[in-house]
């Protein structure tokens, strides 16, 4: 019998059926799809036999939960790691600069690092700097005026030129938000730099996965479940949550089964649990019947294949004033050096105006992006392409979010939340999808001793 059932088998589900599975519980966790990984996984592209991820996911050093969850399951040997923050840029105006931050002291590193970042006038280098030590303070003391504005509205208060938002603020809002800085929450920027950028040389660093992101994360915590009892069903589609006297009484699937357990937890998106919850509960529990109103914002990703390497040595790039934000460099970070060609994979971010183009437009206009600020490029040719359109990867930080993410805990004590897009205080990244998924295991956890719920055991179906 069960003691845990978990619907949904991206980062937040299998990090809290880990966690749980860690502490001796029985889980079963059931996943609609017929592979794990939810909106970050891999998959076999057909031309070209390689495997490719749905989209590039950029992690760094301050994913402390992260690391805990990888750590657990035996997978951060797949991790490729800066040895200190560095971050190529490519600018059609201005050409290449990095921001590269020495092994200073916090936060002296960020300010060297700052200091040294050519695509910006030396006015502009103080502005940066002295305005993210002002966002440090506001954010530190509670102003309530980052969660009233925009990104933007805050540079506005910070006193940042244009020439400050298009090579540094923007690129940093639109690749941790995912979302135009017109529209995004200044608290959420806030909470990434003081995380990310203020923490420490180390919190800093980016972090890249060798290896396809199925491979990175979803086939050792199967193991790691089910090797402590636990069972992982894929093609389990759960059709409708059914509630009974101020709880949940049962998961009910695709195939006519209806699951029972102790306890309960929902780790997928808002537009995937809102369906299944009844009318009345919708109608009447405000945390779940407002998630509704949680929009997304999509990411399209370009992966190209050319018959030559393009970047060099670099694992990636981002690019300044396009319609294209990032380049990865796929050869360097799976660490292939005997390549016959070379492979790029292009992340076009918070990509409304971008996802519903036809894919050779946004080919055509990606490649444009790549020869205008690398001009060797052009004489690249490319053998294979392939676009991924990800039209729901993440929650939208809008101001309106923020007043509508729940919390973990819902009104009914046997059912938790999980998934990047609830309130944990940080955008919907994996760290946000697996600390939920922590958070979420916890409540479970602390629930079940509390009803004195032995290890291993469920109720009966009713």
């Amino acid at each position: 019998m069960n003691d845990v059932l978990i619907m949904g088998g991206g980062f937040a589900g299998l990090a809290a059926a880990t966690r749980l599975a860690a502490d001796g519980r029985r889980v079963t966790l059931l996943e609609k799809r017929p592979v794990l990984g939810g909106r970050a996984y891999s998959y076999t592209d057909q031309a070209t036999g390689e495997v490719i991820d749905n989209g590039q996911h950029a992690m760094m050093g301050c994913y402390t939960e992260m690391f805990r969850f990888l750590d657990r399951i035996g997978a951060t040997d797949k991790l490729a790691i800066q040895p200190g923050l560095r971050v190529d840029m490519l600018d059609p105006e201005r050409g290449a600069g990095a921001i590269r931050c020495p092994p200073l002291p916090n936060p002296l590193h960020m300010g060297a690092g700052v200091l040294g970042y050519r695509l910006l006038s030396l006015a502009d280098r103080a502005r940066v700097l002295a305005g993210g030590l002002r966002l440090l303070l506001m954010k530190r003391r509670g102003d309530s005026r980052l969660a009233e504005r925009t990104v933007d509205g805050v540079l506005d208060l910070l006193g940042q030129s244009t020439a400050a938002r298009r090579a540094f603020w923007h690129p940093v809002a639109v690749a941790t938000l995912n979302d135009d800085p017109a529209v995004a929450s200044a608290d959420l920027l806030a909470e990434v730099m003081v995380r990310a950028f203020f923490a420490g040389k180390d919190a800093a660093r980016f972090v890249l996965s060798k290896v396809g992101l199925s491979e990175l994360y979803t086939h050792d915590a199967r193991r790691f479940i089910e090797t402590r009892g636990g069972r992982v069903e894929t093609k389990a589609h759960v059709v409708g949550v059914g509630f009974r006297g101020g709880e949940v009484s049962h998961f009910e699937l695709r195939d006519g089964r209806r699951l029972t357990a102790s306890a309960y937890v929902s780790a997928v998106p808002p537009q995937g649990l809102f369906p299944l919850l009844p009318i009345a509960i919708r109608r009447s529990v405000p945390a779940l019947g407002g998630i509704e109103g949680l929009t997304s914002s999509p990411i399209v990703s370009v992966h190209v294949w050319f018959d030559r390497p393009i970047l060099a040595a670099r694992p990636f790039v981002g690019f300044v004033g396009t319609e294209t934000h990032w380049a990865f460099n796929r050869d360097v970070i799976a660490g292939r050096r005997d390549r016959d060609g070379g492979y790029l994979s292009f992340v076009i971010s918070g990509a409304r105006a971008t996802v519903d183009d036809d894919n050779d437009a946004i080919v055509a206009r990606t490649l444009a992006d790549l020869r205008r600020l690398v001009p060797a490029a052009a004489a690249a040719v490319v053998r294979h392409t392939q676009v991924v359109k990800e039209k729901f990867a993440t929650m939208a930080p809008t101001l309106a979010s923020a007043r509508l993410r729940p919390a973990t805990v819902t009104p009914f004590d046997n059912f938790v939340l999980a998934g990047d897009w609830t309130d944990t205080g940080l955008p919907a990244t994996i760290e946000s999808a697996v600390m939920s998924g922590h958070r979420a295991a916890d409540v479970v956890t602390a629930r079940l001793a509390a009803f004195g719920t032995p290890r291993g055991e469920a109720r009966a179906a009713s």
